[in-house]
């Protein structure tokens, strides 16, 4: 950093000291350029001297940027189904949205890496946008979704109604603006969501601990290159009487001569009796350790992302049946939690007539191995002791497989009722394929 730009930083630092701002006034809805505490601008001025952690400092700590890849990914990877409400339940149809919610929203991205954004802008800033692209301004007919980094978005209440500014980046450095109504901007909010935006976790909970990681991280740097401490220490005999100049003769000739073994390979040599004693790790270097560790923890907890799930396993957990059901909790209370709040915000604004829904299926995520999962189903299709619950044909539809054409496909079996399975003779796939 340069002298110009550090007396700018001690001058922001001096500035937040001496003037708060008005409770009216919040960071997230004052451009970035505007070096407001939170911003990018701000942390990158001040080189971390604030606490104020931005984004991009964040995904430096290996913890948030695994969590953050890690929840991301799993929403990604799960089909996002769309129905249509029967008098019975729901059936599974073809819709056009099918296509831009499990293949490819925009032009410029596919659903993987779209989800993945909406993930990490959740989880970072505490809000996710993606504009709504219709046929034309008066079409309800919807053509794409445009991901939006939530700094580019500001939410503004008019007439009861919530609008959206959103400066869009178009590639080629020209930036547009654009005025949306709320059902143009599918928003799919975080934790402390007020109407208009969730709370910033950088700022609410991960700043101070992401901002230790890299505090740590640094000095473990330095204290792995031999900068934080040295690993060991040249041993005078008492007898020898050596002055300062002495000294520091010694260390330089000890210094050159490990460099040039470092180089050749060659041992150096001590004379006089002097002896090279190693220096075992003290309190402040396993400190640092455990506060590396901890911070692992401390941003997995604020994730809900388990430990050992971004890499930490080193400490046997006491959960239920250990890290199997961890992973399951994970699913369960973290994933479904995400999930919840971007299937409500797709089915309001995307199907207003409510007789069509979507959902992401997390079955796949649930399922064991194959002999649990064969042992399920077996119970499902009505096997020895178990009253059944599913039919073959949707046992077939669950592993995309072709429904089979016969009536006892469709019918579910039942312990002590006559089975309707096929004959010997009947026909089936299987005796079709032989």
């Amino acid at each position: 950093m340069t002298t110009a730009l550090r007396l700018r930083a001690e001058m922001l630092l001096e500035h937040d000291r001496r003037v708060r701002p008005s409770p009216q006034a919040s960071s997230d809805q004052l451009p970035s350029s505007s070096g407001v505490r939170g911003s990018t601008l701000y942390s990158w001025l001040t080189e971390g001297m604030s606490g104020a952690v931005s984004e991009a400092q964040a995904m430096r700590v290996g913890a948030v940027y695994a969590s953050v890849g890690l929840i991301g990914r799993a929403i990604g990877a799960l089909p996002f189904h769309i129905y249509e409400r029967v008098a019975d339940g729901r059936n599974r149809i073809d819709d056009d949205l099918w296509w831009m919610f499990n293949e490819s929203p925009h032009a410029a991205w596919t659903a993987a890496s779209a989800w993945l954004y909406v993930a990490q802008s959740i989880l970072l800033e505490g809000d996710g946008y993606w504009q709504i692209q219709r046929a034309s301004k008066y079409s309800p007919r919807i053509i794409g979704f445009e991901p939006h980094h939530p700094k580019a978005v500001r939410v503004n209440r008019v007439d009861g109604r919530n609008r959206y500014i959103i400066h869009a980046a178009l590639g080629d450095g020209r930036i547009e603006r654009r005025e949306l109504d709320q059902d143009d901007v599918l928003h799919f909010p975080g934790i402390g969501f007020n109407g208009l935006r969730s709370l910033t976790p950088i700022q609410a909970a991960l700043g101070s601990t992401a901002d230790l990681a890299l505090a740590a991280d640094t000095h473990a740097a330095a204290f792995f290159r031999g900068g934080a401490r040295p690993d060991h220490a040249i041993v005078v005999p008492k007898e020898l009487k050596i002055n300062p100049e002495q000294r520091a003769l010694i260390r330089e000739t000890w210094g050159e001569q490990r460099k040039h073994y470092n180089e050749t390979g060659i041992p150096p040599v001590l004379v006089g009796g002097m002896e090279l004693k190693a220096i075992t790790l003290n309190a402040q270097d396993a400190q640092l350790l455990e506060t590396r560790k901890q911070s692992v923890e401390d941003i997995a907890r604020i994730m809900g992302v388990p430990p050992h799930m971004i890499g930490k396993t080193d400490a046997a957990t006491s959960w239920g049946t250990g890290i199997e059901q961890m992973s399951i909790g994970f699913i369960r209370y973290t994933l479904t939690g995400h999930l919840d709040a971007i299937r409500q915000e797709i089915n309001r604004k995307c199907w207003p007539t409510r007789r069509r829904f979507g959902e992401h299926n997390v079955d796949a995520l649930l399922q064991g191995d194959s002999k649990t999962r064969g042992e399920y189903l077996a119970k499902a299709l009505g096997g020895p002791g178990s009253q059944g619950w599913m039919t073959v044909n949707q046992v077939r539809r669950l592993h995309n497989m072709p429904p089979l054409d016969e009536t006892w496909a469709d019918t579910v079996q039942r312990a002590g009722a006559k089975a309707t399975a096929p004959s010997p003779d009947t026909k089936t796939e299987e005796t079709q394929d032989a």
